[in-house]
């Protein structure tokens, strides 16, 4: 198979994850608190398919007319709790999902409230404006990430934000490709290795015979659990906010001559978690001033052997968490998988990569 016939296969499964990504949904069942219940017999609860790549507020025009004749007269602020657990309306519905279901239920049972808004746990959300706003300044933040600077995104004409807005609202790609294009965020850096002078030191060859570099913008949100387990059915659920970590960090796709994973990316995110177990090399002085000709320095030699001393003692005091699941679009990617590929198919329209990670503390 030739090169050229390479990228375009490589090109149209590119599309077609693309394509399943954004037609990802989420079947929910969704009750009405029983405290905003004024008649009887309760309302059933909806049925509806909610997307992936949305948020929950925006089903409040859904759900409003159709619990309105049960509920109590009051202003309305439509949220959602899980078992309790107020949701954050700000993190996409298939990322709520993923992280809060270790065992996908399906439906996904759900409550909504339209009085007694938490402000004490979730953020004011004042409809499909807070939400839209939400969306923009993460696009801003990733454009930044990506390109060191977020001039594309403020300089976005008005009418191409509607545009971009209204795509990701109805979940279409073909027209939030048009709009996004002109952004210039896309693909993680493609070099060429054909190319002298553009020859990388660092990065990620692919199958077409090229580098992937780049920075990517990455949300992730960690779950520590206490208790082992080895079927997900058994996982403990999550009861509070407090038990997540988020970390909002970008992911430098690097690897000296071999591949850069998704393992690694996780675990340069959790620096606290992992130990890094790459040595640097010793130090070297230059004989009569030939730099070809280079001897190791007695001192570096013992630093050397007292570092690596050092090391593997402290890697074996140190004992790193099991990493349980981690799940990304409602998938579970083997960890060997290139991360370049994983950030290139498997973002969010704002152009971030979130990642759901269980972490058995050892």
């Amino acid at each position: 198979m030739t090169r050229r016939r390479k990228e375009q296969k490589i090109g149209m499964m590119e599309k077609e994850a693309q394509r399943v990504v954004w037609e990802g949904a989420i079947p929910l069942q969704i009750h009405l608190h029983e405290s905003e219940v004024t008649t009887l017999p309760s309302p059933p609860p909806a049925l509806i398919l909610a997307p992936r790549l949305g948020y929950l507020p925006l089903l409040g025009s859904l759900l409003k007319p159709y619990f309105s004749s049960a509920l109590p007269p009051g202003v309305d602020t439509v949220w959602f709790d899980y078992r309790g657990l107020p949701l954050k309306w700000y993190i996409p519905t298939g990322v709520l999902f993923d992280l809060l279901c270790a065992q996908p239920e399906r439906p996904w049972n759900l409550t909504v409230h339209f009085r007694g808004y938490p402000g004490n746990i979730l953020i004011p959300c004042e409809g499909e404006d807070s939400i839209k706003w939400s969306y923009i300044n993460s696009l801003k933040e990733a454009a930044y990430i990506i390109n060191g600077s977020c001039k594309n995104v403020m300089s976005m004409s008005q009418p191409d934000q509607v545009e971009l807005w209204r795509s990701v609202l109805n979940g279409n790609l073909e027209a939030y490709l048009c709009v996004s294009s002109k952004l210039k965020l896309g693909a993680v850096g493609e070099v060429n290795l054909s190319t002298p002078r553009s020859r990388p030191s660092m990065g990620e060859i692919n199958v077409s015979g090229q580098v992937k570099q780049g920075r990517v913008p990455v949300r992730l949100y960690v779950w520590n659990v206490c208790e082992d387990f080895d079927d997900l059915e058994d996982a403990p659920p999550i009861d509070s906010w407090d038990k997540v970590s988020y970390i909002n960090r970008p992911v430098e796709i690097q690897g000296e001559g071999r591949c850069f994973t998704l393992l690694d990316a996780v675990k340069s995110l959790l620096p606290d978690y992992f130990v890094d177990n790459s040595l640097g090399s010793a130090e070297s002085l230059t004989v009569g001033g030939e730099e070809e000709q280079r001897v190791p320095s007695k001192d570096a030699s013992d630093d050397k052997k007292a570092g690596e001393d050092d090391h593997v003692k402290a890697s074996n005091e140190f004992e790193e968490p099991e990493i349980k699941l981690v799940r990304i679009q409602g998938i579970e990617p083997k960890l060997e998988i290139p991360f370049s590929w994983v950030a290139n198919n498997l973002m969010h329209p704002e152009h971030f990569l979130h990642i759901c990670v269980y972490l058995k503390a050892p």
